[in-house]
């Protein structure tokens, strides 16, 4: 008998437990019960969650799992924004999706941007030298005139700050009831209606944007109706250009975290000439630190996985967190070690930051080159810098979605000719 279909069977709610214990829920769950799928509930629906590599390609094969009305609405308000590129399947997302890989065809696109990122961030750690400052702060306001200026939208530097401000928000309040969940709904309304008007004014010929740019591709593009988006859903595509970018914050702190953990790993990362231990060191900061929990969708047909059934209309949960830190996969998974992509690229399947399946076609993060890239030469100016790290407290609470340290790493920014001075952390 499915225990989705016997009323009999009375599946736990989890909506609690993952408020309350947060990225440590779903790889208890999965501990407790013993094997690479569980049942549960959650916001009332039935839910299957998955775990391990060889879920990956079920869960990203469109026959099995689709995202059309998968994600919560409260999700959507703002995280990912209604008639986001995200909640679509099939023709309709491939369509959507080509104008997002368009933007990073080659290696230019993403070389251009890392580019502009390195020289905003030399910028703000000469401005601020000496200084103490709340990196996690610096970090998305470097992003954001950094992702924007290469958007097409260069922002003066109060919009910059706002812009950082509103789309970190939305990332920080998607997965939460309260005060944080209604600055996000805020921050998206805010941005939406900006960029939307600014859509309007390029089509009207009031504004020009920059040939090749995320600013003319949303104006220009046209879905499968052959008709182009309407300017509120063209805002919410380019905000899901800016948004993600400006995300890498929490890794870029996360990097300067496991940098001041092992400081013998900065000599590396400084005398890298050819990038190859920065994207390596970009891999163990995707993999070790929490950052996306689980990915979800929705089952399309009656299935199985494993002999085991997945009814039509269930949610469906894919292990992120758990995943990457399953001893089954990965070496000691909670030591922070570089060294073990040495030599080689992140097998596919095995890391999920950033989804898995194809990103051309499929719901895999077009924008993975860029996290990579950047964060790479983050890393790399991270140790170029150094950083005066004062006493503060810098525990990571699983229980929050998504996390920081809880000072949100507060450091003086040294540059390469300054002595270094100050206490260390506790």
């Amino acid at each position: 008998m499915n225990p989705l279909h016997d009323r009999s069977v009375r599946l736990p709610d989890s909506t609690l437990p993952l408020l309350l214990h947060g990225y440590a829920w779903l790889p208890d769950l999965l501990r407790a019960e013993g094997r690479p799928l569980v049942r549960t509930r959650l916001m009332g629906r039935p839910a299957v969650a998955l775990h391990g590599p060889d879920a990956v390609p079920f869960f990203y094969d469109e026959d099995n799992i689709v995202r059309r009305a998968a994600v919560p609405g409260p999700v959507l308000d703002t995280l990912f924004g209604r008639g986001a590129v995200h909640t679509l399947d099939g023709e309709a997302h491939r369509v959507r999706k080509a104008m997002f890989t368009a933007l990073l065809k080659d290696a230019g696109g993403v070389a251009a941007l890392t580019d502009t990122v390195v020289e905003q961030w030399r910028a703000a750690a000469a401005a601020h030298r000496g200084e103490q400052v709340v990196l996690f702060e610096q970090a998305s306001r470097v992003l954001a005139r950094s992702v924007c200026a290469w958007a097409g939208l260069p922002l003066a530097e109060a919009h910059a700050r706002r812009m950082a401000a509103d789309c970190v928000a939305m990332v920080d309040g998607f997965a939460t009831p309260g005060p944080r969940h209604l600055r996000a709904r805020r921050a998206r309304t805010r941005q939406e209606r900006s960029l939307a008007a600014l859509v309007a004014a390029v089509r009207r010929g009031d504004r020009q944007a920059a040939a090749g740019s995320a600013l003319a591709a949303v104006a220009e593009h046209r879905g499968t109706d052959g008709q182009p988006l309407d300017e509120r859903t063209a805002a919410v595509e380019l905000l899901n250009v800016i948004r993600p970018t400006i995300a890498i914050a929490w890794f870029a702190v996360f990097a300067a975290h496991a940098l001041h953990r092992q400081p013998g790993l900065s000599t590396a990362l400084r005398d890298d000439d050819s990038g190859a231990h920065r994207v390596r060191f970009a891999h163990e900061v995707r993999r070790f630190y929490p950052f996306a929990p689980f990915v979800g969708g929705r089952a399309a047909r009656d299935t199985s996985w494993h002999g085991e059934p997945v009814e039509a209309g269930c949610t469906v949960l894919l292990d992120v967190y758990g995943q990457h830190h399953d001893p089954a996969l990965w070496g000691d998974p909670y030591a922070f070690r570089p060294d073990r992509f040495a030599g080689q690229q992140p097998p596919v399947g095995l890391i999920l930051a950033q989804g898995g399946g194809d990103a051309a076609r499929g719901h895999r993060c077009p924008g993975e080159d860029i996290t990579v890239s950047v964060l790479a030469a983050l890393s790399g100016e991270l140790a170029r810098c150094r950083l005066d790290v004062p006493a503060q407290d810098l525990s990571i609470p699983l229980s929050r979605i998504p996390t920081l340290p809880r000072s949100g790493f507060t450091a003086r920014i040294a540059l390469p000719s300054d002595p270094l001075v100050g206490a260390a952390a506790r």
